[in-house]
């Protein structure tokens, strides 16, 4: 059987390098792309060529619609030229920008920035790579857990990403003649150094969200990697227009 694709953004650190790594270990060759950290994104392509899969990175700058056009042509030729195939099966639109700023201070800049990141991006991004991917494939779009619970910070950021929940319904809606199904994957809060790595590096807001947990921790990258593989692989080819939350059972 021929080897599954998967084109992961955000995939040379964080949620997005355990999905990839996940995925190498169930066979699944990527294409990930990387904003600036290229030697980053080399090291991950390197372990998953050592875990017996193939993966390509390329540079992705997902604030940048206007770059959409020359990404998918770059995609396109980097399936010929490493998978020998002309379309992939697998989108994760992962890749995010941070924020923590009180609704009274933000700007309109920052409100712009994570709408052309978090909101713009999976619209478009999506819109053009649908050519490349194949009938039957899978879409995992990220959220987050603050989409449902509201912490003082978050608005801008977690109003984003309600609207990638109303998005994937959406699609979900006008891709299922294609066989294409849809969900959301909703973290909560983990241990990377997203958003400046709050979680992780400030001790007080870590036990805090633990202790909020019903699982008594923070999330781990691994936690989130391991539920997105699962539910791109045909074990879950029935679950569609959902949205899973991977938090542990924060905030219930």
């Amino acid at each position: 059987m021929e080897a599954k694709i998967a084109l992961i953004t955000g995939g040379s650190r964080g949620l997005g390098r355990s999905m990839v790594l996940h995925l190498a270990g169930r066979g699944v060759g990527s294409i990930l792309t990387y904003r600036s950290r290229k030697e980053e994104a080399a090291a991950v392509v390197a372990t998953v060529e050592r875990l017996g899969a193939r993966a390509v990175a390329l540079p992705l700058d997902v604030g940048d619609a206007s770059t959409f056009a020359a990404f998918a042509a770059e995609v396109r030729e980097a399936l010929v030229r490493v998978f020998g195939r002309d379309r992939f099966d697998f989108l994760v639109n992962n890749a995010g920008e941070g924020l923590h700023r009180p609704f009274a201070e933000t700007t309109e800049a920052e409100l712009d920035l994570l709408y052309r990141v978090h909101l713009k991006a999976p619209y478009l991004l999506t819109q053009r790579l649908l050519p490349l991917i194949a009938d039957g494939g899978r879409i995992v779009n990220i959220s987050s857990g603050l989409a449902r619970f509201a912490m003082p910070g978050a608005s801008a950021y977690a109003s984003m990403k309600g609207g990638v929940e109303v998005l994937t319904r959406y699609l979900a809606k006008e891709l299922g003649s294609r066989g294409i199904s849809v969900n959301t994957v909703a973290p909560g809060a983990i241990e990377t150094d997203f958003n400046g790595g709050r979680v992780r590096d400030n001790r007080q807001l870590n036990q805090t969200v633990a202790s909020a947990t019903a699982l008594g921790r923070v999330g781990l990258p691994d936690d989130v990697g391991g539920a997105v593989s699962a539910l791109l692989l045909d074990e879950a080819r029935w679950i569609n227009a959902q949205r899973i939350e991977v938090s542990g059972g924060q905030g219930i």
